[in-house]
């Protein structure tokens, strides 16, 4: 299944895709979720970030957060700070929690993932390099784009991820190449704090970054859970 959360008619609600048609559902996918019978064309509908976590966490060299309100979803832009002249993309699988994680051993890690996300890493990497800190360049407003669905049914091992800016592959690998399995970072973060429903994990990057500048489109692609596409603009 793929699961996405979309607006129509002023309205915000849970579905799943099919094809080129969403079937909206009733409840969330984190409690009695119910397929219903109204069927939207996906031209009709805006696609929303999937999820709204209590926090946003990722585990790369180190351990870092992203702030909510960095936060968008499909289409919607990324904005570069007038702070960074250097901004950088970074194609990531993102699990998406599926109730509540502690302590958790990476062989029962499944158990508590709902599924999938493509989430773009942006960093703005000259602060990056000049704090000696991650928190600032990874927090800024728009610097966290998921989506465009869940993919409950995506096999974490074996999955290819791509960046696209412009139209040009910018970087490709598979998640078999990440420096952790998916269920060693689940497990490492649950270790340090309690995962809840919806919380989204950063699972890290197969491939290399690049900058991107204003008017650049950049696109995620993961297999098996869709293309998240966003463009970037200055302030």
């Amino acid at each position: 299944m793929q699961i996405v959360r979309f607006r129509i008619g002023g309205k915000t609600r849970y579905g799943a895709l099919e094809g080129a048609t969403v079937i909206e559902y009733g409840g969330t996918p984190w409690s009695h979720f119910r397929r219903g019978r109204l069927r939207f064309p996906l031209r009709q509908v805006v696609l929303l970030a999937p999820v709204l976590p209590s926090k946003i966490v990722g585990l790369g060299a180190r351990l870092f957060f992203k702030p909510i309100s960095a936060l968008v979803g499909p289409d919607d832009p990324i904005v570069a700070p007038s702070a960074s002249a250097h901004v950088e993309c970074e194609a990531t699988l993102a699990a998406v929690i599926k109730r509540r994680c502690r302590n958790v051993q990476p062989a029962r890690v499944r158990e508590y993932v709902l599924g999938y996300a493509g989430l773009n890493d942006v960093t703005a990497r000259d602060l990056q390099m000049r704090d000696g800190d991650w928190t600032r360049a990874k927090a800024f407003d728009t610097f966290c784009p998921v989506g465009p669905c869940i993919a409950t049914d995506l096999d974490p091992h074996a999955a290819t991820i791509e960046t696209w800016v412009n139209g040009a592959l910018r970087a490709s690998g598979s998640t078999k190449d990440l420096a952790l399995p998916v269920e060693d970072v689940v497990a490492r973060v649950s270790e340090i704090m309690t995962l809840l429903p919806g919380d989204v994990v950063a699972t890290g990057t197969p491939g290399v970054s690049g900058p991107v500048d204003a008017g650049d489109r950049v696109e995620i692609r993961i297999e098996g859970a869709g293309a998240l596409k966003n463009t970037v603009v200055r302030l």
